[in-house]
C-alpha cells in the first residue's frame, strides 16, 4: 500500500521534512498547518518540491472546531474554510482533516453537527475538496470513532467521509470489541487512515497524545488488529504516521523518518500485505569488538579474566582473545566507523576503549541480510582483501557494527579463518561464554532500536524497566533470542546526553561466580566495590547459607532472585568505555540484576 507521513512527526524546517520523508522512501505526506504557516515557500513552491522528490500531498490538517456551533460562529468557520480550500488548491492537496470540536461553544447536538458539516462538504466539493471528520480522544462532544460515523452517515454528503486514528481509537479503548464497528463502514467513506502507537501510561489522555506517541510496534497498542479491520472495508488510502513525539521533533530528520517507513513495512508484514524475507533470529554471539588506541590496558584486564590471545588477523591490527566460548576482539586500528560518529551527533567518540562490533552467529546470513536491507537497514560497505571472509555487517541505529556470521560452519564463510593462530597456552579454566551485551543508547533513538532489533534481527523485547541512577533515572529494555543465546539490555537516560554517559559491557556467563571472581582479583584484578549497606539490606531480604553472604560482601557479588531462581554478578572496573560484567544465572533466571543496577552505578560514579 501507499505511506505516507505527517510532516509534525519529523523534526526541521518543511523543507527538511520533506526531504528526509521522501529519501526514507515515503509516498506522501499529510502537510501540517504549521510547517506551512513558518515556512518561506509558497503553496505552489511546496507542491512543486513534492512534485520533484516524488511525494504526493495527501492531506492537509488540521481544521478545528468546525461543527455544531452558533449560526454566526459557524459563518466565520465558513470565511475560514473558504480561504483554506483555495489554499489547498495551491498546494495540491485534495483531502483536509476536520477534528470533532473542543470549542466550549459546540453543543451536543448531531443533527446540528451533521448539517453544518454538510453546508462545509459543500463548500469543498466547490473546490475539489474532501472532507475527513475525525474523532478527537478528548473531543467536547464527539470523541469515538463510532460517533463521528454517525454524524458523517446521517449528513450523507459525497464530499464528507471519516478519519480513523489508532490514537484516538486504542487510547479509548477497553477491548477488541470496540473496534468491531470499524468493520461497519463502508470502505469508500473512510478517507484518510492515520497510525501511531503508543506505551501505555496513566495520564490525561491530551497530553498522552501530543508528547507520547511513537511508531507502529513501539508502544503496546494493537495497531495491526486495527489496520485488519480497516482493510476489511476496502479502504484503499494510504497507510498515514501522524506522530506527536518530544523526542523525535528533536532528533535527526533522517533517521527517524527511516524509522517511521520501517516501522509500517513490519506493520505490513504483520497484517498480511507486504511480502519480507522471513526473521532469521541469530542463535548466539560469535564475537564481542573492542577499538581502542591503547591495547594494553584492556588486554591486562582479558587476561586478568582469564583471556588468552589466540590469533591475529592476517591483515589487520585486529587480535582475538578467548576463554571458554567468549571470543574478544582487540582492534588498534580507527577509532570508530563512520556512522557511529554520525548517529552520536558528529562527534568523534572519546579516547579509550569502545564496544564497536558485535558478530552474531547467525542460521543463514545471507537471508539475514536480505532481511536487514527490505528493512531499510543496508549492508555496510566494508574494506577487506580479496582472500578475508565475505561477511555482511548491517548498523544498529546507535552505530554498532553487527556481523551476521557462521563460525566454523562448511560452506559458509568462515570469519575465524581471516586469523593466524598464535602460540599459546590456556590461562586456568576455559568456562566463560557472553551471557548479554549491555548497549547503551543515544537518548533520541531508544525507540528506534527496540524496532530495529525485534524487526530486523527477529529478536523478542522484553518489559521496559525504569532503574535510578545517582544523578537521574535510566530507562532499560531488554531484547533476547527464545533460548537467551543472544541477549542485549538497551538502555538510556531520560533527556540529551544521559545515554552516552554510561559505558557499556560485556557479561560473561560463569557455572561458579565466585571462583570466577577469586581467580580474576588473585590475578590483580579489581573488582566494583559495593557498600556495606547492600550487604546489610540482603541480609534481611534473603535467607542465605552459612557464609554465602559474607563471601559476596568480601568479593563485591551482587545478588537477586525471582521465582525461577537466583542471580548472582560482579563488575570489573571500566576500561574506556567497557567493563565486564561476571554473571551466575539459575536456570530460567530472565532478569538482568535491575534491583541492584541503582548500587552499581552509584558505585561507579564513586571510583571514577
Amino acid at each position: 500500500m501507499r505511506t505516507s507521513i505527517a510532516t509534525v512527526s519529523l523534526s526541521g524546517s518543511l523543507t527538511e521534512k520533506l526531504t528526509a520523508a521522501a529519501r526514507a522512501g515515503f509516498d506522501g505526506v499529510e502537510i501540517f498547518e504549521n510547517d506551512l504557516l513558518a515556512s518561506p515557500l509558497a503553496p505552489e513552491e511546496i507542491r512543486a518540491r513534492c512534485a520533484d522528490l516524488g511525494l504526493t500531498v495527501d492531506l492537509y490538517q488540521p481544521m478545528r472546531d468546525i461543527e455544531a456551533v452558533p449560526e454566526e460562529q459557524f459563518a466565520r468557520n465558513l470565511r475560514r474554510a473558504r480561504h483554506k480550500f483555495a489554499l489547498m488548491g495551491r498546494l495540491g492537496a485534495d483531502t483536509v482533516l476536520v477534528c470533532s470540536s473542543v470549542s466550549p461553544l459546540a453543543e451536543a447536538d448531531d443533527a446540528l453537527a451533521a448539517e453544518q458539516l454538510s453546508r462545509l462538504a459543500d463548500l469543498a466539493q466547490d473546490f475539489g475538496v474532501r472532507v475527513a471528520y475525525e474523532a478527537l480522544a478528548w473531543g467536547r462532544h464527539v470523541s469515538t470513532y463510532d460517533h463521528a460515523w454517525r454524524i458523517v452517515e446521517t449528513a450523507g454528503h459525497p464530499a464528507l467521509g471519516t478519519c480513523l486514528d489508532s490514537f484516538h481509537i486504542l487510547s479509548r479503548s477497553t477491548g477488541p470489541e470496540d473496534l468491531d464497528g470499524i468493520e461497519d463502514i463502508p470502505g469508500e467513506k473512510i478517507f484518510f487512515l492515520q497510525l501511531a502507537d503508543a506505551p501505555p501510561l496513566g495520564m490525561d489522555v491530551l497530553q498522552w497524545s501530543r508528547h507520547h506517541r511513537c511508531f507502529p510496534g513501539q508502544g503496546g497498542f494493537d495497531v495491526a488488529g486495527l489496520v485488519r479491520r480497516v482493510l476489511r472495508t476496502g479502504y484503499a488510502g494510504p497507510l498515514s504516521l501522524e506522530v506527536f513525539n518530544d523526542v523525535f521533533r528533536q532528533a535527526e530528520a533522517g533517521p527517524t523518518a527511516v524509522d517511521a517507513r520501517r516501522s509500517l513495512l513490519v506493520l505490513q508484514e504483520e497484517v498480511g500485505i507486504a511480502d519480507l524475507p522471513a526473521p532469521t533470529a541469530p542463535t548466539g554471539i560469535a564475537f564481542t569488538e573492542l577499538v581502542t588506541r591503547d591495547a594494553e590496558p584492556v588486554t591486562a584486564l582479558l587476561g586478568r579474566l582469564g583471556f588468552t590471545r589466540t590469533a591475529r588477523h592476517r591483515g589487520k591490527p585486529v587480535e582475538l582473545w578467548e576463554q571458554g566460548d567468549a571470543r574478544i576482539l582487540v582492534n588498534t586500528g580507527p577509532a570508530a566507523p563512520a556512522d557511529s560518529r554520525r548517529r552520536s551527533g558528529g562527534r568523534t567518540p572519546v579516547d579509550g576503549t569502545t564496544l564497536a562490533a558485535i558478530g552474531l552467529e547467525s542460521p543463514d546470513p545471507a537471508a539475514a541480510a536480505r532481511r536487514a536491507e527490505a528493512l531499510l537497514a543496508p549492508v555496510l560497505p566494508r574494506r577487506r582483501a580479496a582472500e578475508d571472509a565475505p561477511l555482511d555487517a548491517v548498523a544498529a541505529p546507535d552505530g554498532t557494527e553487527l556481523f551476521l556470521c557462521a563460525t566454523g560452519r562448511p560452506a559458509t564463510p568462515n570469519w575465524r579463518a581471516d586469523f593466524v593462530d598464535l602460540p599459546h597456552t590456556a590461562a586456568g579454566p576455559r568456562d566463560l561464554r557472553v551471557d548479554h551485551v549491555a548497549l547503551t543508547q543515544p537518548w533520541h533513538h531508544f525507540d528506534e532500536a527496540v524496532l530495529f532489533h525485534r524487526a530486523v534481527l527477529g529478536l523478542a523485547a522484553r518489559e521496559s524497566v525504569d532503574v535510578a541512577d545517582p544523578y537521574g533515572l535510566l530507562r532499560s529494555r531488554a531484547v533476547s533470542n527464545a533460548d537467551g543465546g543472544v541477549r542485549f539490555p538497551l538502555t538510556v537516560g531520560a533527556a540529551p546526553g544521559d545515554g552516552t554517559a554510561h559505558a557499556r559491557h560485556i557479561a560473561l556467563a560463569t557455572d561458579d561466580v565466585v571462583a570466577a571472581a577469586r581467580r580474576f582479583t588473585e590475578a590483580g584484578g579489581r573488582l566494583l566495590p559495593i557498600p556495606a549497606n547492600y550487604y546489610d539490606d540482603l541480609a534481611a531480604r534473603f535467607p542465605f547459607e552459612d557464609g554465602e553472604l559474607e563471601t559476596y560482601r568480601a568479593l563485591g557479588i551482587l545478588y537477586d532472585r525471582d521465582e525461577h531462581g537466583a542471580f548472582r554478578h560482579c563488575y570489573t572496573h571500566t576500561v574506556g568505555r567497557v567493563f565486564f560484567e561476571l554473571v551466575q544465572r539459575d536456570a530460567g533466571h530472565q532478569g538482568y540484576g535491575a534491583a541492584n543496577a541503582p548500587v552499581r552505578l552509584a558505585a561507579q560514579h564513586a571510583v571514577r
